[in-house]
């Protein structure tokens, strides 16, 4: 299913914009940590790039920038916390949460893994590669991936959503790889650190896809859920 599961539909409910907004928003606070100054704090680059492309009010953005980085009452105190399990039909998940309370989204992910399994640190990451994941688009039906990938220095490459290409890198060629897309015919929609899995489960029927499915879309809607990734085929 690709590096990182997303929600179907998500992008055409009415609250999803405000939503992808509030996980960004934390996404910039975390990473403004670094320094306010994205030309200096690449972290802070790629997610405010990412925010840009989301169409966030400036506003929005600058504020959440200012309180990551301490420069507003009441600066940002999130920690990222990753939780390890399995889905349904023992899918391999993992679970990345923003959250300003560690009590309460322990206590939300007890829950929800209930038709699952919570697993301990380390009981599934084995099986996920940590890596960059680069999401772009091509310019022109003549750009060719696997070209584009060699020449920006991408490891791998893997179909996404609606035509576009992820590209996987090491964690420390994100910046630069996306940097050396646009001459190669790629404009970057999205790039982060996250976990790419070894081994793909492969579901026997579609009533197993519908169980995980619905799991997942059960994890996500959790307001301290930032990023979702699971070992699943097709």
């Amino acid at each position: 299913m690709g590096a990182q599961w997303k929600a179907r539909h998500k992008e055409v409910a009415a609250n999803a914009k405000g939503k992808i907004f509030g996980k960004l928003s934390k996404e910039i606070m975390v990473a403004a940590k670094g320094g306010a100054d994205p030309s200096l704090n690449s972290r802070l680059r790629l997610v405010v790039e990412q925010a840009k492309k989301a169409s966030m009010p400036k506003d929005t953005l600058d504020r959440a920038i200012k309180k990551g980085a301490g420069l507003l009452d009441g600066g940002a105190q999130l920690e990222r916390l990753v939780y390890e399990g399995f889905a349904p039909h023992r899918v391999p998940i993992i679970v990345e949460c923003l959250s300003d309370n560690i009590n309460r989204t322990k206590a939300s992910m007890n829950v929800l893994f209930r038709k699952g399994q919570l697993g301990a640190e380390g009981s599934v990451s084995w099986d996920f590669s940590y890596v960059g994941m680069i999401e772009a688009t091509p310019n022109s039906k003549d750009a060719d991936p696997e070209v584009a990938a060699i020449e920006a220095g991408a490891q791998d490459i893997e179909a996404s959503e609606e035509g576009a290409t992820l590209f996987i890198t090491d964690v420390t060629d994100v910046d630069t790889v996306c940097k050396a897309l646009p001459a190669q015919g790629y404009t970057v929609i999205s790039a982060q650190l996250g976990y790419r899995p070894k081994n793909p489960v492969t579901l026997g029927n579609d009533a197993e896809r519908e169980e995980v499915e619905a799991f997942l879309e059960a994890i996500d809607e959790d307001d301290d859920v930032q990023n979702v990734y699971v070992g699943l085929a097709g």
